[in-house]
């Protein structure tokens, strides 16, 4: 599916000038997916030299093709060390022995956590422009984000929906893909019924609180799993005979970015169209 046109002019324009040069790092290495994708957005050209794998993975960035400009790593300091980089972007539950032996080899590491809310996307985008020092490129993507976040305000909260994914695992409150599915106007049931994170929520319990939508990623396992049991049972198979279940690709909110405003296109739709036959 191709990304909102708004969404490629940013990255079209990614080469623009931004901040002091001196402020510049020249030789930036990214070790987590999410840090990759906000760097590729932010950085200018020639200043990001490698991001992970994981920016070439489809299931898991939605910058894959961005990403075949740069030097793939695998998050070890051996391998980035020999880049040798001026700045390492790296998350804070990813290779954090690698980014502790960085630091102790005197390479500058920026940490940065997993994100809730889009507050937090915000506070991120701005600081990689920051440490990047491209500062004006960080506002003006995040006031892209914000001017297509202002295109979903429609109230859906007459909608329910539940993120359900394998082992029966659901999204509560305080996390992102709340976050999302309130940008959309819906009413996660998970939340609403007082899960904070994340907990299982068996079948039966699901069927008893009839949402209006099941969320779920569209990434299957090639081969059967156990862990996917939960979607094929008959009970779960009837019940979303009808167009209950929407699939929202996973690279839309592993990670949170502009790209982030096509899951909440996908979820605003899907709820229009449960509204309309309800």
């Amino acid at each position: 599916m191709k990304l909102a046109g708004w969404f490629c002019a940013i990255v079209l324009a990614g080469g623009a000038a931004a901040g002091p040069a001196a402020a510049q790092p020249s030789r930036v290495v990214s070790m987590n997916v999410c840090t990759d994708q906000m760097a590729m957005l932010v950085a200018g050209e020639g200043q990001l030299i490698s991001v992970t794998h994981l920016a070439t993975d489809p299931h898991t960035s939605a910058m894959v093709e961005e990403a075949q400009a740069f030097s793939v790593n695998h998050g070890l300091a051996e391998e980035i060390f020999l880049m040798k980089p001026d700045l390492v972007l790296a998350g804070t539950y990813t290779s954090r022995a690698s980014a502790d032996l960085l630091r102790s080899l005197g390479i500058r590491v920026e940490m940065f956590d997993p994100v809730d809310n889009f507050g937090e996307v915000r506070e991120q985008l701005l600081r990689i422009g920051e440490v990047l020092g491209r500062k004006d490129r960080a506002a003006a993507i995040v006031a892209e984000l914000d001017e297509g976040l202002r295109e979903y305000t429609t109230d859906m909260s007459g909608i329910t929906a539940l993120g359900w994914s394998s082992n029966s695992y659901a999204t509560g409150g305080g996390t992102f893909t709340d976050a999302v599915m309130k940008a959309a106007g819906l009413t996660n049931i998970a939340a609403r019924e007082g899960i904070q994170g994340g907990a299982r929520v068996p079948l039966e319990t699901l069927l008893a609180q009839k949402p209006d939508l099941i969320v779920t990623g569209s990434t299957s396992y090639e081969r059967p799993a156990m862990a996917q049991d939960n979607f094929a049972h008959p009970a779960f198979r009837a019940y979303v005979s009808d167009g209950k279940q929407v699939s929202v690709p996973d690279q839309y909110w592993v990670c949170g970015a502009p790209f982030t405003l096509e899951a909440v296109r996908i979820l605003q739709m899907a709820a229009k169209a449960r509204g309309a036959a309800n």
